[in-house]
């Protein structure tokens, strides 16, 4: 019997799915002589609408629940796919990680899986109750509805529940709304990673990784992101670090430790520190505190499309991880530079799978050991000390919740 991967896609909780090339499980599965399985749930309202006002108590965690079905079916009928129920690993990206993180700490899931491995995804906190009412009546408010929704929702186009979701988020202020995991004291009754890391999982290795250029991934067709000016920084980086500290102090920091750094230089570095690597840190240092097996890594490898400008971005290392190259559109072709760094990374995440060690020491404080995903691979302790320590002094918010 052959150990088992289970990958959840990200996408936040609104979008994705798993099915696209870049997660076709073929290649993961020939190289490391595992089973690969791809899943798709309930996203967005339909999976994380919080209705338990209209009698519906279950809904604000609808989509986890499809996720431990799946976990569920695959511990009772993977075997006959030559895989072995006693040695399931979920991994997943972005979302998909916030989805494990989620998972971890939800009693339904307990003995569904065996290992986890999250990419570019954490989730610290869930959105609580009364955030997840409040978001249900802008919803609702959207959608043109004056009766109890939950009644409503049954007889309106699918269109137009799609449509909705581009109402504003009334507890954000800016985006779109969110659905996510709620704290409902019923499927979820504590958080994923606050106060600590969850108990119930503490005996389940976890691999916890970002890339070093995450928000290089977010600019779509905004290109002014390459070329800003000292005089745009401050308000480009505000909305982007999603914490509430002066954004002329951050580029004052930055630029006393990365000198030599452009002003997009420090905009990318400063907004992939505050946004994304810092609930991975939180989550790493929670595992070390109770003693937990956690490994962390850091992708610095460098894209190579369009001459290398994107860095290491949010989604590389999905096809990495994938053996799926062609398929990123910051990769989109096999080189013998990509190839080789794809097997570095296969072979990690299928050691880890096997054994529960990807082959290097755990996260332990203070030596914060770090695998550092590049041409020449190493393992650095506590790699970007002083943006981690800056970031440290300020609250962090949990983005959506």
């Amino acid at each position: 019997q052959r150990p088992v991967l289970v990958y959840i896609h990200g996408g936040a909780y609104n979008t994705g799915s798993g099915s696209s090339a870049v997660t076709d499980g073929a290649r993961l599965s020939a190289h490391g002589d595992v089973v690969v399985v791809t899943l798709n749930h309930r996203l967005n309202a339909f999976g994380y609408c919080y209705l338990a006002r209209e009698g519906y108590p279950d809904s604000g965690n609808a989509g986890q629940l499809d996720l431990i079905l799946a976990l569920k079916w695959v511990r009772d009928n993977i075997a006959h796919f030559g895989g072995d129920p006693s040695c399931v690993t979920v991994f997943g990206q972005s979302g998909g990680g916030a989805k494990i993180a989620t998972l971890m700490t939800m009693p339904a899931a307990a003995g569904l899986f065996h290992r986890a491995f999250t990419m570019s995804g954490q989730q610290v906190t869930a959105s609580g109750p009364l955030n997840a009412m409040r978001r249900t009546d802008a919803y609702r408010t959207a959608l043109g509805l004056d009766t109890p929704p939950a009644h409503a929702f049954a007889s309106m186009p699918v269109q137009h529940l799609v449509e909705a979701l581009q109402t504003a988020d009334p507890v954000l202020g800016f985006g779109s709304i969110y659905f996510g995991p709620v704290l409902d004291e019923r499927h979820l009754t504590r958080h994923p990673f606050y106060p600590d890391a969850a108990p119930q999982s503490l005996a389940i290795p976890m691999m916890i990784g970002n890339t070093r250029d995450e928000t290089r991934g977010f600019t779509g067709a905004d290109r002014s992101l390459f070329s800003l000016t000292w005089e745009d920084v401050p308000e480009r980086l505000a909305g982007a670090m999603r914490i509430d500290v002066l954004p002329e102090r951050v580029v004052e920091a930055y630029r006393q430790l990365y000198p030599a750094y452009s002003p997009s230089d420090v905009y990318f570095a400063a907004s992939t520190a505050a946004r994304s690597w810092r609930g991975a840190l939180i989550e790493l240092e929670a595992r070390a505190n109770a003693r937990a097996p956690a490994y962390a890594y850091q992708l610095d490898w460098r894209a190579p499309a369009e001459h290398g400008i994107f860095g290491a971005p949010h989604t590389l290392d999905i096809a990495l991880v994938f053996g799926n190259l062609e398929a990123s559109t910051f990769i989109a072709q096999r080189t013998e530079a990509g190839e080789a760094m794809s097997r570095t990374m296969m072979d990690a995440l299928l050691r880890f799978a096997r054994t529960g060690n990807p082959g290097w020491a755990p996260y332990t404080l203070p030596q914060r050991a770090t695998m550092i995903f590049n041409t020449q691979s190493r393992v650095e302790n506590d790699p970007r000390r002083a943006e981690r320590e800056f970031f440290a002094r300020i609250p962090y918010v949990q983005p959506g919740t």
